[in-house]
C-alpha cells in the first residue's frame, strides 16, 4: 500500500495525472490529502494519492497469510462499495477462524482495520466476516430480542440477555426500536455489558 504525490494548477489537473500515471479509474483512486502551495507566480495544488486496488490486495494477501498461521486454508471473497469492503472468507475450517462467540474473526477485522485505517484521512469501513457467520448470528440475534421481548410483556417482567459485545447490543436495540411495549438499554461495563428488555409504561 504505498501512497503517492501529485501536483497540478488545480486539484483536478493533479487528479488526472494520477490517474494517467497509475493508470487507474477514478471510483479506484483515494485523494487522501490535498494541499494548495502558494509561490510567487503561480498557485499550485499537491495531493496524496492511494491506489484502492493495492489496498484491496494488502487485505486480501495479508488475511490469506494469517488464515496459514491459523493452519487453516480458505478462499476469499472481497466485494468493494464506496468507503467500504466486505471481506468473507469460504472454508473447511469455519469453527477455528470463528472462534468461540465469534471472537477470532472480530479480532481479525480489528486487526486488518488498525492496518489499513491509520494510513488514510477518511477511515475504509472494513467488514470481515466467515461463511456468513456474521449474517446467521444477526438474524439469530434479531430472532431472541424478538422472542424475549415477547416473553416480558407476557410475563410483565424485565429480560436481561446475556452479555455482548457492542455489535450485538445494536443489533438488539435496532429489533426492538419499534416494539409498543418494550424498550431496551445497555447496562454494566465491557466486557460484560448486556441489554435489559424492560416494559414501557402503559
Amino acid at each position: 500500500m504505498n501512497k503517492y504525490y501529485y501536483e497540478g494548477k488545480t486539484e483536478e489537473d493533479a487528479i488526472d495525472l494520477a490517474l494517467e500515471e497509475l493508470k487507474i479509474s477514478r471510483e479506484d483512486l483515494i485523494v487522501n490529502n490535498i494541499e494548495e502551495k502558494s509561490g510567487l507566480l503561480k498557485k499550485t495544488v499537491k495531493i496524496e494519492v492511494l491506489n484502492m486496488n493495492e489496498i484491496v490486495a494488502f487485505v486480501k494477501e495479508t488475511v490469506s497469510e494469517i488464515i496459514k498461521k491459523m493452519n487453516a486454508e480458505g478462499n476469499l471473497e472481497i466485494r468493494r462499495r464506496e468507503g467500504s469492503l466486505s471481506v468473507t472468507i469460504f472454508s473447511e475450517n469455519n469453527a477455528i477462524l470463528i472462534g468461540k462467540n465469534g471472537k477470532n474473526v472480530a479480532a481479525l477485522q480489528l486487526l486488518i482495520r488498525q492496518m489499513v485505517n491509520p494510513k488514510l484521512s477518511t477511515p475504509l469501513s472494513i467488514v470481515l466476516d466467515v461463511g456468513n457467520y456474521k449474517e446467521k448470528r444477526a438474524r439469530n440475534i434479531a430472532y431472541l430480542a424478538k422472542k424475549l421481548a415477547r416473553e416480558a410483556y407476557k410475563t410483565k417482567t424485565e429480560v436481561t440477555m446475556d452479555s455482548m459485545n457492542s455489535y450485538e447490543r445494536r443489533l438488539v436495540h435496532e429489533a426492538l426500536a419499534d416494539d409498543k411495549y418494550v424498550y431496551t438499554e445497555s447496562i454494566g461495563e465491557e466486557p460484560n455489558r448486556k441489554v435489559v428488555i424492560k416494559l414501557k409504561e402503559e
